[in-house]
Formats: C-alpha cells, sequence, structure tokens
C-alpha cells in the first residue's frame, strides 16, 4: 500500500485536487486501518498524488484531520466582533459555536469520523491541545472585550474554559448517539452554562 519515497503520482485514478478531497480519502484510510497504521505515504498513493504534493496541503498527517480550523476560528472570531452589546454574552458565545459548527447534511458523516478521532486517538488528543487553545483564545477575546478587562485575567479564561467543555460535552454526547442533532446538542449544553458575570 505504502510508495515510500517513489516520489510519483499514482497512475490508475485522477489524483485528488483539493484539500477537502484529500481530507477524504485520509479520513476514510484513519477508520479502515487505524491513525497509527496509516503513513503519509498510504494517504499520497490513496489520493493519487506525490508525498511532496501531500506536504503542500497539510505539514502532517494529524493536520488533516482538523482541516481548515484556523479558517474557522477566523469566521467564528467575525461572528462573534459582529454582535453588539445588546446581545448578552452567554448567546452571543452559544450562536458563534453553534455556526462554527454547522454542517451540510452530506458532511456530517465525514465529520463524525474526524470527531471520533480527535477524541479518542491519544496521539491526536496531544496534538489537539494547541487547536483548543486557540478556540479558547477567540472566546477569551470576546469575553475580554464585552467585560472590558484584559485577555489575561482570570474571567475571560474561565470564560473560554468553561465554553470548550460544554462544546466538547456537546460531541461527545452526539458521537454516542446516531441521529442527533449537534446544533441542538451545543445549544443545550450552552443553554445549560451559567456564567457568573458582573455584566451579561
Amino acid at each position: 500500500m505504502s510508495t515510500r519515497g517513489s516520489g510519483a503520482e499514482r497512475a490508475g485514478r485522477p489524483p485528488v485536487t483539493t484539500a477537502a478531497e484529500l481530507e477524504r480519502v485520509a479520513l476514510d484510510l484513519f477508520v479502515r486501518h487505524g491513525f497509527a497504521a496509516t503513513t503519509v505515504d498510504d494517504i499520497a498513493a490513496a489520493a493519487g498524488i506525490s508525498r511532496r504534493t501531500f506536504f503542500r496541503y497539510y505539514g502532517s498527517k494529524k493536520d488533516v484531520v482538523w482541516g481548515d480550523f484556523d479558517e474557522g476560528l477566523r469566521e467564528m472570531a467575525a461572528v462573534l466582533r459582529a454582535y453588539g452589546d445588546d446581545v448578552p454574552l452567554r448567546d452571543a458565545l452559544r450562536s458563534a459555536v453553534v455556526s462554527f459548527n454547522a454542517l451540510p447534511a452530506e458532511a456530517v458523516p465525514a465529520h463524525r469520523q474526524r470527531m471520533e478521532l480527535i477524541l479518542h486517538v491519544p496521539e491526536l488528543q496531544a496534538h489537539g491541545t494547541l487547536r483548543y487553545a486557540a478556540w479558547r483564545a477567540v472566546i477569551a477575546d470576546f469575553a475580554a472585550a464585552r467585560l472590558r478587562v484584559p485577555v489575561v485575567d482570570l474571567l475571560p479564561q474561565v470564560i473560554g474554559h468553561v465554553a470548550l467543555g460544554a462544546a466538547l460535552a456537546a460531541y461527545g454526547e452526539w458521537l454516542t448517539r446516531d441521529g442527533a442533532d449537534l446544533g441542538r446538542l451545543l445549544h443545550e449544553a450552552f443553554s445549560a452554562v451559567r456564567f457568573d458575570l458582573p455584566v451579561a
């Protein structure tokens, strides 16, 4: 299966041409063969591209699982900035997180695969620490601006951690229930949170 060191495009099928297509190929291999057992060379071969081309899309096989996470964070930050002060902080966070995780129906199966890997593969859990920190930073930045305090203050940081906890709890529930609505679970999780805030 592996094409180590060949550097050649695989014949017999059109090569993938987008990051999204490469993600689909990689996720399928991870589910069928296991994350640890699947190499970059395996992914490149299955995708019909060279190893070098793979690294034009992603820095590692871990990064493939996360997809375009950074762009998603930029979009979530923009959504949060668009809320006026008349929208309560918790409501703004809930709406932005639900929007951040909204997917068309055809993308749900692959996203379930992605989240199963992220939440249950030890190697990816360790890698996810930096991703989670970036996610929390977006929330903390918004909370600090709303509360008019420095982002390094305790309260914005607590809000970032609580928001991440609520989101991960919703994802954990979603993965155990076939057919569950992720948006509804996220909405319920954030509705259950009671921030002890000096302002709403």
